[in-house]
């Protein structure tokens, strides 16, 4: 029988590891972050301000794209496959996102070179910002995962800048089509031609 619970000193559920109790009973614990836990904000609230710098040095904030759909994603780490598979993926749907009025906006803890690098490399034609210092994936709760890299989160703002979905269990192979589904869906996103 599988069993998971909150370990309460660090706000996180653990899985995969097996562990023997004192009364022989193995548990099994699930390492995810619970993000009613560790402070990601809810949907239908107001999204946290940022402010961050993309990789042409260009200033980005979230009062930029007021009156306009934001997608933005928090990844792990640049230039690694799922990672890769991302970021490549929300490249392929960009028309799309585009046409239905958004804009996507992509946040790791890599320096501004390495986001730079990564976007001439794939050829991304939207901001990753450097959060170095990790300060917009704390306010978005997306600090802290595995070896202390991002999570995978992904939060669609709406255009009055509230959150409407927040994606805390992403598939890189599957995002951004799931993304473009949900626009597709939600009341209001069209772009008139």
């Amino acid at each position: 029988m599988k069993k998971s619970w909150l370990y309460a000193g660090a706000g996180i559920v653990l899985s995969g590891i097996v562990l023997l109790t004192g009364s022989g009973v193995v548990r099994h614990f699930q390492m995810r972050a619970r993000a009613s836990e560790v402070g990601v904000p809810s949907e239908g609230q107001p999204a946290p301000p940022f402010k961050g710098i993309d990789q042409h040095g260009m200033t980005h904030s979230l009062s930029d794209y007021r009156g306009k759909w934001l997608v933005l994603y928090f990844f792990p780490k640049a230039d690694t496959p799922g990672c890769t598979t991302e970021a490549c993926s929300f490249r392929d749907g960009i028309r799309d996102l585009r046409h239905l009025g958004a804009t996507v906006i992509g946040v790791s803890m890599d320096h501004r070179g390495a986001q730079e690098h990564f976007a001439k490399k794939f050829h991304i034609p939207f901001p990753l910002l450097a959060d170095d210092s990790g300060t917009i994936a704390r306010t978005y709760g997306a600090a802290g995962g595995f070896l202390n890299y991002d999570h995978r989160y992904t939060f669609l703002i709406n255009p009055r800048g509230r959150i409407v979905k927040r994606y805390l269990d992403v598939d890189p192979d599957r995002h951004s089509a799931e993304v473009i589904g949900d626009l597709r869906t939600l009341e209001g996103p069209k772009k008139s031609s």
